[in-house]
């Protein structure tokens, strides 16, 4: 008898594993104490592993593959991946076991522990899932000075022959990011979103029962997340039908009227395997192509850059750069995370909404996790690992191959620039741009000091101050130097002062 272990987060039922049914063959699979507990997690992302789990579990049962399921209340189930192991190897008496390879650096080094640990013959495979492999990217950027993204996603667009004329990108241009920054108008309608209700009041019993922390909130009886592969087909075709027309153009707006605007949700799809990225690419690509003449290509462009370059890339980042980048932290920053984050409950308007958003719906898209959250913690002095610690949590879709990246490099800055050219950082005036956040705020976003001034904007301005030695010879953050030495010493000890105060009353902002 063989044993194959499939983690939470990989539940890809066209891998190879499964072309053929096998007798000698169990399958494995564990909800463990080990998984819910390395940080807090979100309600609705617990459920949500544990629902995706259970059903692909009962479709490859349907389809004939054996499987032994510790469910998390079940008394067999020790909640520690080489115990739990250890038991199935021992009930099935078997003497080999394989796994995919994992996509956290704390389970690759757990797994090869186990690996070496005990006398079974043992063999990892690829999850099958991912464009590259952990190699590929540092193989691309090998002899190169800088990461550069873009040059990763063009590499990518010729490999895969994905929106190309020939050698040329489809419309002229590899990347439509300017078109892709408007805000959101007031006489837009805010589209429907993908939505199919379940109720899930036994699991959530179950995980609190167990004594399980969380964070976050859940309507129990209305659970929306898709989790099986034919709700991820049709949240698939939503999108591409209703919110690709419109997804790249409003891709960075913010607004008070929607939590989801035109985004695709799609991310805890991927992110588990359910979904996979190259289905979703070239899907996309094949519903632009029937459709041009109703969407404009920066859409499209948009949407596919997010995945086929970004995502991609991020996961080179996380493989080339790991153990060493969990522990980066380039500003020195060590405040504590503000206990806002925890409840929402702050006048500053855009946070509200941000968090909010999250606690409620175990989501936020790109640019509230980036400029809204993320720049407040950066400005603030939080220290990356409680940043991180709170991206990892309260995301459905986080993993910290892609979590870890995008908050520690891009948002936090915390790598001193692996990741970004700068810093993204800002004051008021890209929040207001952006978004309708600022015009229902107790602060004013047009003041730096005095009563009720935006904390953004003094902040903002501290930030550069402090961290002027590490930041004034970036060559896209020198304007923003020279706008500063402009001020008059009076105007920079005012705005410096504001933003002291802020900060020794952070959690009543």
């Amino acid at each position: 008898m063989k044993v194959r272990l499939i983690l939470g987060d990989q539940l890809n039922q066209k891998h190879s594993w499964f072309e053929q049914v096998d007798d000698n063959i169990i399958y494995v699979m564990f909800e463990m104490r080990q998984e819910t507990d390395y940080v807090k997690h979100h309600i609705q992302k617990i459920v949500a592993f544990f629902l995706a789990m259970r059903n692909f579990r009962d479709d490859l049962s349907d389809q004939g593959h054996q499987f032994i399921y510790y469910t998390l209340e079940d008394e067999k189930n020790q909640h520690d991946l080489h115990k739990n192991l250890r038991q199935v190897m021992s009930d099935c008496d078997a003497d080999s076991w394989e796994y995919q390879l994992p996509d956290e650096y704390r389970l690759d080094q757990q797994l090869i522990d186990i690996a070496q640990s005990e006398p079974w013959s043992c063999e990892a495979v690829d999850t099958e899932h991912f464009y590259t492999s952990r190699d590929d990217f540092a193989a691309f950027f090998e002899g190169k000075s800088s990461f550069l993204m873009e040059n990763f996603y063009r590499y990518m667009r010729k490999r895969e022959e994905v929106l190309l004329e020939g050698d040329d990108p489809m419309g002229g241009d590899w990347n439509y990011d300017a078109e892709n920054r408007k805000k959101f108008p007031q006489k837009e309608d805010v589209p429907e979103s993908y939505s199919q209700t379940r109720d899930v009041t036994d699991m959530v019993e179950m995980i609190r029962e167990s004594g399980v922390e969380s964070m976050g909130s859940i309507q129990a009886d209305q659970f929306s997340w898709p989790v099986t592969q034919k709700e991820a087909d049709e949240a698939l075709q939503f999108f591409l039908e209703q919110l690709l027309p419109k997804f790249g153009t409003y891709q960075d707006a913010m607004t008070e009227r929607s939590d989801f605007l035109f985004h695709s949700r799609l991310s805890f799809l991927m992110n588990s395997k359910i979904l996979s990225p190259k289905k979703v690419v070239e899907k996309t690509e094949a519903y632009f192509l029937e459709h041009r003449d109703k969407i404009q290509i920066s859409n499209v462009e948009g949407f596919i850059r997010q995945i086929l370059g970004w995502r991609e890339y991020m996961r080179g980042i996380y493989w080339h750069q790991m153990p060493d980048y969990a522990q980066l932290n380039y500003f020195d920053q060590n405040q504590e995370l503000p206990s806002f984050y925890w409840t929402g409950e702050t006048q500053m308007n855009c946070m509200h909404h941000a968090i909010r958003n999250s606690l409620e719906n175990a989501y936020a898209h790109h640019i509230q996790r980036l400029m809204i959250t993320g720049n407040f913690a950066l400005l603030a002095g939080v220290n990356p690992d409680q940043v991180d610690a709170w991206y990892l949590g309260v995301y459905i879709d986080a993993i910290e191959w892609v979590e870890m990246p995008n908050t520690r490099g891009m948002s936090q800055f915390a790598d001193g620039g692996i990741v970004a050219t700068k810093p993204y950082i800002s004051s008021a005036n890209y929040i207001h741009k952006m978004g309708d956040y600022c015009k229902n705020c107790y602060y004013d976003r047009k003041k730096k000091t005095g009563d009720k001034a935006c904390p953004f904007n003094s902040l903002y301005w501290h930030f550069i101050a402090e961290h002027e030695d590490k930041l004034s010879n970036n060559f896209r953050m020198g304007m923003m130097y020279r706008v500063w030495n402009r001020y008059d010493e009076e105007t920079q000890r005012d705005i410096l002062n504001q933003a002291r105060q802020y900060l020794n009353q952070i959690d009543q902002l």
